[in-house]
């Protein structure tokens, strides 16, 4: 991480130099040498301080200004001081010119040999064609350097925002699958401990079955991610181990892809939704039905869970949902946002209950 850092900033003061030798030989080198006269060495001279002036320019608004005025809304003093800093610029110029007598020196390089002229005053007209190119030139800079500070506190601020959020779902996710867990499991030992009565060896069995899936629970779901087969054979197990204790008055019917494509899945995602099922759709006494399809098309995976419903024994499956739907919502919201879709119905006329969620792996 710190070997991957260090990295980045050696490429960035990299392309800072590179920018500044392209900006200086375009702007103080190329420019003179298409004039086409003998220039002067001072010339020279000049264009060097005034291309250090710039790039001390550049740092101090990018580094100093800009963060210190810009970016915590004083737009009016960060304007002023611009300008203050600009007018500094064109002063300095002059300052230097005058210095090295560049006026004189270019006046006599341009008409060398040619007849003097009436009323011509090189000094004044220096420095009238200096002062434009100079004010633009410290706006060029002064503009990149605003631009290139504000776009980097930008990228900055969404970095640390979505690493915020990042360790906000991962926080909120591991607290959610927390409650998930042992709301499973308090429900699967409860129903282990009715089989105790009726049936040693079926009791065993289940608490087999039950190792296995806290074997899968505990060490294969520690990851955000766990494999889409995986979650499906959780599946499977569970509903072998709610079979277990029910009666031939309740029809179980269980559909998986034959070829499945296997893709990365939040784990016990669809397990809320058929835990719920068992939970208000099966009676002891009169005929029930749960039907649970899992299909998937490329990487589009479609969960449908249909059962009777049970009226004695909760008349609100909304209220009567428990922790674990009520978070599985949640964590599609903040795992899925916009790839995926949860439609719930209960169809009072034919008494079914039906879950359909549609899930976007891509």
């Amino acid at each position: 991480m710190i070997f991957t850092k260090s990295k980045s900033k050696l490429v960035t003061v990299l392309i800072h130099v590179l920018a500044w030798a392209v900006f200086g030989m375009l702007l103080f080198f190329f420019q003179p040498l298409t004039w086409n006269v003998s220039l002067p060495y001072q010339l020279w001279i000049k264009q060097n301080i005034i291309f250090g002036l710039l790039v001390v320019t550049f740092y101090l608004n990018s580094e100093i200004i800009v963060p210190l005025f810009l970016l915590k809304n004083k737009t009016v003093a960060y304007f002023l001081i611009v300008v203050g800093v600009a007018t500094i610029i064109v002063l300095i110029n002059g300052y230097v010119d005058e210095w090295l007598k560049l006026p004189q020196l270019m006046d006599a390089a341009f008409h060398k040999g040619g007849p003097p002229h009436r009323h011509h005053d090189p000094h004044r007209e220096w420095e009238i064609g200096m002062i434009a190119p100079m004010i633009g030139t410290c706006a060029l800079v002064l503009g990149i350097s605003t631009s290139i500070t504000v776009m980097e506190k930008w990228q900055k601020d969404r970095i640390i925002h979505q690493e915020m959020e990042q360790d906000r779902i991962s926080s909120e996710l591991s607290f959610l699958k927390a409650q998930i867990n042992p709301h499973f499991f308090f429900n699967t030992l409860n129903n282990i401990y009715a089989l105790t009565h009726i049936n040693v060896d079926t009791s065993r069995k289940a608490i087999h079955q039950l190792s296995r899936m806290m074997r899968y629970v505990l060490y294969d779901t520690q990851n955000a991610t766990t494999h889409l087969s995986q979650e499906i054979a959780f599946v499977k197990d569970y509903i072998s181990l709610m079979q277990l204790r029910l009666t031939d008055a309740v029809k179980i019917e269980f559909n998986s892809p034959n070829a499945l494509k296997d893709m990365a899945i939040a784990p016990m995602i669809f397990l809320p939704f058929i835990e719920n099922a068992f939970k208000h759709g099966v009676s002891a006494t009169n005929p029930s039905s749960i039907d649970i399809s899992i299909s998937q098309h490329n990487s589009v995976v479609d969960l449908l869970v249909v059962n009777t419903v049970i009226k004695e024994q909760n008349n609100n499956l909304e209220a009567g949902s428990g922790i674990g739907l009520n978070n599985t919502r949640r964590r599609l919201d903040l795992l899925y946002p916009g790839k995926h879709t949860l439609k719930i119905t209960e169809d009072a006329a034919a008494n079914t209950y039906a879950v359909h969620l549609t899930l976007d792996l891509s």
